[in-house]
């Protein structure tokens, strides 16, 4: 096995929308996995004519792709891998620096790479710079199968300059209506996940966190500078944790009656 080699991998379903480009933006590297769970468009043909190596993860009722991380990880045959997800392209200046720094006689385990997040076309540079784990010893990390769990890694973390920003990798936007499909799947995974810990939904926390939520993306993070794209993205955001709140006060009230039931 050779030392400097990566394998970039990533989870699909139904991502036919960016995944041509994404693709193509990985042909520098030495192998790509694709980890497809049971995609029903186009995802499979276009993996296959870049020349991937297709694993398949059974989907079942999941809706999150955080249970197949490991599967896609696992799967990669070279020592360092990078996690791409099917609408984010890598530079190849992100590229050549990931390969330079697994020359260094004696390299950090893992790396975070900054995001540049797209909406609409535009970036939101409010965010930026928008640090993951992505990059990795294969053997060196654990991938927890839950929605927006963050990778445990063995050794030391280090990260990948945000200055120049061609080494972000750069993550495109899906359409509003892809957006809307997305929340209402995120929606009952995180209310699931804050359901243990979370204190009772009381009225005011309906009416107020929302429109905090609205309040934080478009004034002080600057979206109102954005004009409609802007507003846009911080309406989605409030009504995403006005449905996660909802649910959760749906889910808290039918334990309640549950519970006086037995």
């Amino acid at each position: 096995m050779n030392d400097h080699k990566i394998s970039a991998v990533l989870n699909t379903y139904n991502a036919e929308e960016h995944l041509d480009r994404v693709l193509s933006a990985l042909k520098g590297f030495d192998e790509i996995v694709v980890c497809d769970m049971e995609s029903t468009d186009r995802t499979l043909e276009i993996a296959r004519a870049h020349g991937c190596r297709i694993v398949t993860f059974p989907k079942g009722n999941i809706n999150i792709c955080e249970p197949a991380r490991n599967t896609a990880i696992q799967a990669a045959t070279h020592p360092w891998v990078l996690v791409v997800d099917a609408d984010e392209v890598v530079t190849p200046e992100l590229r050549d620096y990931l390969y330079h720094t697994i020359a260094l006689p004696d390299p950090p385990t893992a790396l975070k790479v900054a995001l540049r997040n797209m909406f609409l076309d535009e970036e939101d540079k409010s965010r930026y710079p928008d640090y993951h784990i992505r990059f990795f010893r294969r053997d060196k990390v654990n991938w927890p199968p839950t929605i927006h769990s963050i990778p445990q890694i063995d050794g030391t973390i280090d990260k990948v300059p945000s200055n120049p920003r061609s080494l972000a990798m750069i993550h495109f936007p899906h359409s509003t209506l892809r957006i809307f499909q997305k929340q209402v799947n995120y929606c009952e995974n995180d209310a699931n996940r804050r359901l243990a810990k979370s204190g009772k939904v009381s009225l005011l926390r309906l009416i107020f966190r929302p429109k905090w939520d609205f309040f934080k993306r478009y004034i002080l993070h600057g979206a109102i500078l954005r004009g409609r794209t802007g507003y846009i993205q911080a309406r989605l955001d409030s009504q995403y944790r006005f449905m996660v709140l909802a649910r959760l006060y749906e889910k808290q009230t039918l334990s309640q009656t549950r519970h006086k039931s037995n």
